[in-house]
């Protein structure tokens, strides 16, 4: 289980700070995140609105989606795992993946992903869940079907999510107050877009938050 304070954003602090001095926030560069347990998807809810954040677990900071760049290195490349069950990851002989596994992410120096809820409290969404759906992606400014997100338990791959499809694998549930982790696979080396929408229900209305994240996948 996971508990950590809540954090004023890095963009928060950094928007203050330049307010204060007569600035506009644009200023700032984004930061890079490359190492470490980072969740990538972290949903609040302050009562009104949902806000979805980066939340570096490793150094207890916590970016606006706008404000981080996600870098995944030559050294997130793997032989394409074989099997039917893979085949939306492609035809190329290598794939780049940001792991499930900790210790694998660790050995290679690269990113642990995170997919979290744990913001979010009991007793305000229906059912308790809310939903993470993939919308556009994009690598180099084009769109493109090289993105996917997967889960590996024992021989069963559950799909998550896959810019690959039209319809299929862009919608997925998840209870409130939980932590997972799942393998984010990228096919080619290029800068991605990607855009996620949280949703959950409250009250009998359908809330929702959109944010694009930022991944540059080296060769």
């Amino acid at each position: 289980m996971h508990t950590r304070k809540r954090l004023m954003t890095v963009t928060g602090v950094a928007a203050a700070a330049l307010a204060l001095a007569g600035l506009n926030s644009s200023a700032f560069a984004a930061t890079t995140l490359s190492t470490g347990h980072v969740d990538v998807l972290d949903a609040e809810w302050d009562g009104a609105a949902f806000a979805l954040h980066v939340h570096d677990e490793t150094n207890a900071a916590e970016y606006a989606p706008a404000d981080a760049v996600l870098s995944i290195p030559a050294a997130a490349k793997v032989a394409r795992p074989t099997g039917t069950q893979y085949g939306f990851l492609g035809t190329g002989a290598q794939v780049w993946v940001l792991p499930q596994d900790e210790a694998t992410a660790t050995a290679k120096n690269i990113l642990w992903p995170g997919i979290s809820t744990e913001h979010l409290a009991t007793g305000v969404f229906a059912n308790n869940t809310v939903q993470y759906k993939l919308g556009t992606v994009t690598r180099n400014g084009a769109a493109t079907d090289d993105f996917s997100v997967y889960k590996v338990n024992g021989s069963t791959v559950d799909r998550y999510w896959d810019s690959g499809t039209s319809t299929s694998y862009k919608n997925k549930t998840f209870a409130v107050g939980g932590h997972d982790h799942a393998n984010w696979a990228f096919e080619e080396p290029g800068t991605y877009k990607v855009n996620f929408t949280v949703t959950g229900t409250v009250g009998g209305v359908a809330k929702s938050a959109t944010a694009t994240y930022t991944f540059t996948v080296s060769n």
